[in-house]
């Protein structure tokens, strides 16, 4: 993938990211600036995700860990470079973890 379609995809993804934490009820805050998005939740952690342009990944840490995906042309999904399963059920996993319910991302 060249520079300029990772970085396409990459906005795309935090876009739908938002729009999925405004669609939802779950009480997440966030705030995009200079290609990070932190997700933040009442008991204060977060969740921050971010591009890694070198290596052409979408970079996610939160309290369990951090994980590494990759755009899959295929099937229009980032999927995780570690297990394969795709970002937002990975995130609607963590969220859920850090926000102590079931919140759903979609």
């Amino acid at each position: 993938m060249k520079d300029a379609e990772f970085k396409r995809q990459f906005d795309a993804t935090l876009l739908a990211i938002e729009q999925a934490i405004e669609n939802s009820d779950a009480d997440i805050e966030f705030e995009t600036a200079n290609d990070i998005l932190t997700l933040e939740f009442p008991n204060r952690s977060k969740i921050i995700i971010n591009a890694q342009s070198a290596v052409r990944q979408l970079w996610v840490a939160a309290r369990s860990g951090g994980f590494h995906y990759d755009f899959d042309a295929a099937s229009g999904t980032w999927r995780s470079h570690q297990t394969g399963v795709e970002l937002f059920a990975e995130l609607s996993r963590l969220a859920s973890e850090q926000a102590g319910e079931a919140i759903r991302l979609a």
